[in-house]
């Protein structure tokens, strides 16, 4: 996929998630994100692409960013308005290295020109123990299934131009660069739908699903750390006090000396 297919599947994406079935990842994705953002600690954060959510509205870090591929138009009062810091090339992020505590990919990889390059990026601009999360459609679900037939059939129910990664290859990836997944997460279990009256007739599907087919959900969310090699992190080095010497009571000690004096007179 070149730089002008990603910037077309990037648009298509944006058209796709103003559906009632986009409206529906975009709320389990915004939950999940205010559940798992909160609780980050730094300084700077930073999210790429999909200005639709705000992954960053429940972290409290001073300085967070909205980045993306192009400035967008503020007209209206709705999510895509809000406004975008950076714009840049995916491939190249303008950051200086181990600068950010925490980069949240919504849709990014999939719809990327590079998705290796820009994860490598990624990691370049990680502190040590820094934190990525990166959300992603589920190539083995219902949604993934459609989107393979879309291709035969030409109906297309997902952005057709995407090139979905399942969880166990986006954990290699990571693997590769030295940052390890500490969490992960599937949801959106109804079935391809078109209509919100459909899938509120399948919203059974998100109770049961996480229980009895947990693998199986449309979208997922992959939250992992960078780690650095020859680097670990050193709690306080409590010092073990010296045991004190065991205090002998005077009557104990007045008793042996006398017995002591018994034998040596005896």
């Amino acid at each position: 996929m070149d730089n002008a297919a990603s910037e077309k599947s990037i648009i298509a994406l944006d058209s796709w998630l103003q559906t009632p079935a986009g409206v529906y990842v975009r709320a389990w994705e915004q939950s999940l994100l205010d559940a798992l953002t909160a609780d980050i600690f730094g300084y700077n954060a930073v999210q790429i692409g999909m200005p639709q959510i705000d992954a960053l509205a429940a972290n409290r870090m001073p300085s967070k960013w909205l980045a993306d591929t192009r400035p967008r138009p503020r007209a209206g009062n709705t999510a895509a308005a809000r406004q975008v810091a950076v714009t840049f090339d995916y491939a190249e992020l303008p950051f200086a290295s181990q600068s950010l505590d925490l980069v949240v990919l919504p849709h990014v990889l999939e719809f990327a020109a590079e998705p290796h390059q820009v994860l490598r990026e990624v990691e370049r601009v990680l502190i040590p123990e820094g934190q990525v999360i990166i959300c992603g459609f589920n190539p083995r679900s219902l949604w993934g299934l459609s989107h393979l037939t879309g291709r035969v059939t030409g109906s297309h129910f997902l952005p057709p131009a995407g090139e979905f990664i399942s969880m166990p290859r986006m954990k290699d990836w990571l693997k590769l660069l030295n940052m390890g997944a500490t969490h992960s997460h599937f949801g959106c279990y109804a079935p391809a739908c078109r209509t919100e009256q459909w899938l509120q007739r399948y919203v059974f599907m998100d109770r049961a699903g996480p229980r009895w087919w947990p693998y199986l959900g449309a979208v997922y969310m992959v939250q992992a750390i960078k780690r650095v090699k020859g680097m670990r992190l050193i709690g306080p080095a409590w010092k073990k006090s010296a045991k004190a010497p065991v205090a002998v009571p005077v009557t104990n000690r007045t008793s042996s000396t006398n017995r002591k004096q018994e034998r040596q007179d005896g």
